[in-house]
């Protein structure tokens, strides 16, 4: 074994990767899509009922859920962003390697944490 393959793994371990993470942002996407389109639905409703209290109410318990749902659709953003990050490096075969160590993240961490750009360990310093 060379050392560069043990430095970064093989294009078809990034190949693998790559997949995992693209089904990843798909899914994200879609979800992403309904939160808006909830949003959307949230914003055009409303007008039409003119009940007193109960639309204060309504209103009250409509704004907190379009605050969640503002912040469900930021996260999901950002979750994106570092997914398609985790391509970017895939491509320049930097992926799976920390930032922090410079030594392999082991498997099982990308598949649980495929955007991840430490290890177990650097992570764990860095909570200290």
């Amino acid at each position: 074994m060379s050392q560069e393959e043990k430095t970064r793994y093989s294009d078809e371990e990034l190949k693998e990767f790559e997949e995992l993470i693209t089904e990843k942002l798909d899914k994200a996407r879609a979800e992403l899509s309904y939160i808006k389109e909830t949003l959307t639905r949230k914003n055009d409703s409303g007008t039409d009922n003119t009940a007193g209290t109960l639309k204060v109410l309504e209103d009250g318990a409509d704004t907190a859920e379009k605050e969640n749902l503002s912040q469900l659709a930021a996260r999901q953003q950002k979750f994106m962003t570092q997914l398609e990050n985790a391509l970017i490096r895939i491509k320049n075969k930097t992926y799976g390697v920390c930032v922090d160590t410079g030594k392999l993240i082991p498997k099982e961490r990308l598949r649980a944490v495929p955007h991840t750009m430490h290890s177990i360990e650097a992570k764990l310093a860095k909570n200290n």
